[in-house]
Parts: structure tokens; sequence; C-alpha cells
């Protein structure tokens, strides 16, 4: 470990969901939810006001839109909104330090040391991550960064998760076992549900637990890697360096079994699992994918690996899960696997998969927008679905001029006469708009034809 808290860890807050509300002021201060769509998307990101009804990135849409109340958004993710604010957020990190390491398109390590003439004291890295935070703020149109400043990459980490949103937390040198002590295993770096539940059934809760127990049972217990490795974290000895890494070329999750599997409704549900895992990585990344992998691990040790290259992009889990249903189906497991996969690769900036639109017979006529307002009169009786409420396949697509347009809620969209807006709901050969943008009040909403020819899709909104 260092000797100074010189690595900071920087994390923008609900960042997806954040976007939504800067560029959108109708969504402001209520439940957001942002990413896959459909009867099988999972959530990407869920702003703090649906968090408070227990929704949470990597939970399925449909599990999230049980958990929220009526007026919920429901937004597909708009990838060039996104890259555009962590473009500036990127910049005024790297004009502190050369050493920036981007981990997704919303956080990032920063080797302080390597900056010009800082002061490392705790008091002066909190005066420079506060001012990056300010500048950030500032810069975005109102985001906020929670930060954590530390010895190693793990105490970073923790520190920008342990006050959000917009909190700051350095950990001085000699106070990392004292702050890591009450926490749950789970903030130890590569302990995930499995890892922690296996922990659990040895009384071992708190990183204190994980403290007190020896490096020999670890290893029996894990193997000389991991036991190794969780023996050296619990007592903060990290010696990982902040890297500028080059972008992500794959997403994936991977799962170990306690117990060789044979079972494969099992194995599904495994599945079903890392799929949702995966998407919600992918889409922390803002990309999309066009193969999917699937690695398996038989009783032997033999590993090998399954692939498809779709015919576009996709980041929807429902496409990820039935490709690697597909996969495994090929797979002979009958002597039972000790790990499976899912991982997606080939990875773009933009969905081409065609929406659908085929409502049921009882579709509901338009709701009322989010915020209470009035939609205009002449346009109150022509039916569409409220925002999100659309059945459709795994993503968006640019219109080709080929048949009806189609849009997707939370898309920004231009009108000749009433300018720019965004896409509230869509169905039945129609399309409702809500006319705002992140400087303006909260707009008026409006429901047109899909093909109305004074409609076309936008550029995301400057603020």
């Amino acid at each position: 470990m260092r000797s100074t808290a010189s690595i900071m860890h920087l994390d923008l807050d609900a960042f997806f969901a954040a976007v939504e509300q800067r560029d959108k002021p109708s969504l402001r201060g209520k439940p957001v939810c942002v990413g896959g769509i459909g009867a099988r998307g999972v959530v990407a990101t869920a702003s703090y006001e649906a968090r408070r009804f227990g929704a949470r990135s990597a939970m399925p849409t449909a599990e999230a839109r049980r958990r929220c109340p009526s007026g919920t958004a429901f937004l597909y993710p708009r990838g060039d909104a996104y890259r555009a604010s962590s473009r500036i957020v990127m910049d005024i990190l790297r004009s502190v330090s050369p050493v920036v390491e981007q981990v997704s398109v919303d956080e990032a390590y920063v080797d302080l040391a390597a900056g010009a003439d800082l002061d490392l004291s705790p008091e002066g890295v909190r005066t420079v991550a506060q001012r990056l935070i300010d500048e950030i703020r500032a810069a975005t149109g109102g985001l906020t960064a929670s930060a954590g400043v530390g010895t190693s990459k793990m105490l970073a980490k923790i520190g920008s998760e342990l006050e959000k949103p917009a909190g700051l937390v350095v950990v001085p040198p000699g106070r990392e076992l004292q702050l890591l002590a009450p926490l749950s295993v789970r903030v130890v770096s590569g302990i995930g549900p499995a890892t922690e539940a296996r922990l659990r059934s040895f009384g071992v809760e708190t990183v204190a637990d994980l403290q007190r127990m020896e490096r020999t049972d670890l290893v029996s217990i894990f193997g000389s890697a991991q036991g190794g490795s969780l023996h050296e974290l619990a007592r903060a000895h990290d010696d990982r360096e902040v890297v500028v890494e080059r972008e992500a070329k794959s997403v994936s999750a991977e799962e170990t079994f306690e117990h060789d599997v044979v079972d494969r409704e099992v194995l599904d549900a495994e599945l079903v699992s890392l799929a949702r895992r995966t998407a919600a990585r992918l889409g922390k990344s803002a990309a999309f994918a066009r193969t999917v992998t699937i690695k398996v691990r038989q009783h032997d040790f033999a590993t090998s690996t399954r692939s498809e290259t779709l015919l576009h992009p996709t980041g929807d889990a429902g496409v990820i899960l039935d490709v690697a249903r597909r996969l495994l189906a090929g797979v002979d497991v009958s002597n039972g696997l000790r790990l499976l996969g899912v991982g997606v690769s080939g990875l773009g900036t933009h969905a081409q998969e065609q929406l659908r639109f085929d409502p049921p017979d009882d579709a509901p006529a338009a709701q009322p927008p989010l915020d209470g307002a009035d939609i205009d009169a002449a346009d109150a009786e022509v039916p569409a679905t409220p925002a999100g409420d659309v059945r459709r396949t795994p993503g968006p697509a640019a219109y080709s001029g080929d048949g009806p347009p189609t849009w997707w809620p939370g898309q920004d969209i231009a009108h000749t006469e009433h300018g720019a807006g965004w896409v509230w709901g869509s169905g039945l050969g129609r399309v409702t708009v809500r006319f705002e943008g992140p400087t303006t009040a909260p707009g008026r909403v409006r429901t047109f034809a899909a093909d109305d020819p004074e409609l076309r899709k936008a550029d995301p909104p400057q603020w």
C-alpha cells in the first residue's frame, strides 16, 4: 500500500437517471428507471427516488415496475447523451492527473500522486477532490459525483460508496482497518454473492470477522489464489496501481459452484442471473454487443467456450439469455459443471434491432403526463401507451425510411413547429412527445401520428 492517501475513485451518482432528470425537467424529483424496457429487460440505473421503492440496477424491469408507483418513468438508455457528459468528466479528472483509469462511462480511478505539485496530506487531497466534484457539477449542468481517496484502489472505491450521493470520504494512512472492520465482507474486492454465502456458513459476515480467519483456513476453503487474496485484502493490503487502460473489449459475469451441478433447471436459473448481470454491466458502459459467449468448466476442470454472433448489436438481457440458453443446450452437463459464465463482445455504441408495436386489444388510452399537466385538448383522444409501456424487441433503431418510424421512451425528438422534446410514450401508430429541455420549465405533451413528417430524431439537448 501507499504511504499517502493518493488514489481517488470518483463515481457519478445514479448517472443515467441523473442525466435523464437533467435533460427532462418534468422528471426531476420523481422516480426514473433507465434500462431495458421490455418484459425481460434489466434496470441499468435507478434514480434515488426510485431506489426508495426498492428499484436497483441489475433488477428485472418487470420487478421494478411492480415495486415503483404509477408515474415512474421507464426509459431506454440514450448512450450519446451519457457519453457526452462522461467525456466532460474524464477531461476534468485528467486536468489534475495524467493517470486516469476509466472503469466505465461513469467512474474512474485517479492517481493524485502523478499530478503536478499536489498536496497529498489528507486535508490537501480532500480539497482537490471537493474541487473536482464542484467542477463536475458546474460543467455538466448539475450532475453530482461521489469520491473516495485512500492508500489503495479498494479503499478509494469503498470510500466513494459510503456517503452517496455527492459524498466525499478520505481514508488517511493508518485508518484503513478501522474503516473496514464493521463493514460487510461484500465491500472486499472479489467477494460476490456466492463467496459471501460460503463465508456466512463459517460465521463470517463483517470484514472484522474475515480478519480473524487464518490464511491457512481461507486457502483450505477457497484455494490458494482466492484464499490468499481474501486474507490480504481483509487487511487492506492492495497494491494494484492506477493504470491508463484501453476501452473494454468484452463484458462478462461468471459463477463457480460449490458442488458440481448437473440439474439443467439449476443451471438455467444461474444463466438468468448471469445474463442480467452481464446486461447491467454492459448498460453501465453505455454499450451494445454483437457476440454472446458462454464459458463452462466441467467436473474435470476442462474449460471451453461457445459463441454466437447476432445480426444486430444488443444490450437486452432477454436476447443475451436466449442466445446463452441455445449455446448451453449443446453442452454435455451429465457429469456436472463447476463453473458457468456469460459474456458479450464486439462492443459498439448503437443498437439496431427493430421495435415492434403490437399492443393488446385493451391497450390503454394516453395517460396523464408525469407531472400532471394537461395534454392539449386537440390531441387528448389519440390513443398511445404511457412512458415505457410498449411491446418491443430488444432495442431501438434509427428510422431507415422503410415503413413508419419507430420511437422509444426517452428518445430525443424534434418537431418543426414545437421544437425539441422527448418521447413520452408510443404505440398504436402514435407517438406522445413532451416538449421540454434542460433549460426550460416542464413542458406540454402532444400526441402525433408516428409517421408525422414534421417529427424527426434529434441529438441530445445542450445544457
